[in-house]
């Protein structure tokens, strides 16, 4: 079990209450862990899906930052307008490609820089409050897109409530409380373990949106010491593997060892017989 956890994730129902950072430093309590990380940070008042990753998972953290995410909020309007007006002017100017500057408290530098808005659906209008749903590019803020969409309106707009519901192929019905975890973790120290089995995911099943190379038995323990994984390794090959893509190294029984930079695209890897990825992170 406690290989188990340590190669495991979590999807955590963050309270609004809480700091992302504060989650991860319970979640590390509860479990006794040397090392725990968050892939993508929730402001302080916003709640929902925080994936969080324990132990040697942590190592996996690149390939879990990237996922879209999906909101559920309330867009407070600082002037009524009417649903069709609003409708308009969000699909003409905030769908799709957009340029987005972070807000001034962000950690990145305040450069505009493009994000994809995959769609903004309102939900219910009830006078100047709007429950809105949107899908957005990772590292998309929405309380900046919100102010946007206010200033775009001329009448002005913030953020009400916001909850996350997806982070890529996470939901929130996967989700759970920090209590439910703690009951869980509890209930397997005094002998069940089945309660803990069904929250923690294992990071093979985390990261399937990662291409697969797999590689000989025979292998495994070159590749663990760092070594580049050579045409003579592999066993099978996932197609439309690009040149510098991130993919998963595994075991021929399904177990992940690595992560690896690909040199080259999914043909040409069946043909040679030297290096073919460079071993990046093992996990």
């Amino acid at each position: 079990m406690e290989e188990f956890i340590a190669r495991s994730i979590i999807i955590v129902d963050k309270p609004s209450s809480r700091t992302s950072r504060e989650v991860v430093s319970e979640i590390k309590e509860i479990f006794n862990l040397n090392k725990c990380g968050h892939a993508g940070t929730l402001d302080p008042k916003v709640s929902g899906v925080l994936v969080v990753a324990l132990e040697n998972a942590t190592k996996a953290m690149p390939v879990l930052m990237g996922l879209n995410k999906e909101y559920e909020g309330v867009l407070y309007l600082h002037k009524d307008i009417n649903e069709k007006k609003l409708g308009k002017i969000i699909s003409k100017h905030f769908i799709g490609e957009i340029t987005q500057i972070p807000p001034v408290k962000s950690r990145v530098a305040r450069k505009p820089r493009k994000r994809i808005i995959y769609y903004f659906k309102i939900l219910k209008k009830d006078g100047k409050n709007v429950r809105f749903r949107t899908k957005v590019q990772a590292g998309t803020y929405i309380r900046k897109l919100i102010s946007d969409i206010g200033e775009k309106l001329g009448i002005g707009a913030h953020m009400k409530e916001l909850r996350r519901t997806n982070v890529g192929n996470f939901k929130i019905k996967h989700s759970h409380t920090l209590e439910e975890i703690k009951e869980a973790y509890n209930a397997w120290k005094k002998g069940n373990e089945e309660p803990l089995r069904k929250i923690l995911t294992p990071i093979e099943k985390a990261i399937l949106h990662v291409k697969k190379v797999y590689v000989k038995e025979s292998s495994i323990r070159q590749i663990c010491n760092g070594a580049p994984v050579r045409g003579l390794d592999i066993i099978k090959i996932q197609n439309g593997i690009k040149p510098n893509e991130t993919v998963g190294i595994f075991s021929p029984e399904d177990k992940l060892i690595a992560l690896g930079i690909a040199k080259m695209k999914s043909e040409d890897m069946h043909k040679r017989k030297g290096t073919i990825i460079r071993t990046d992170r093992v996990i």
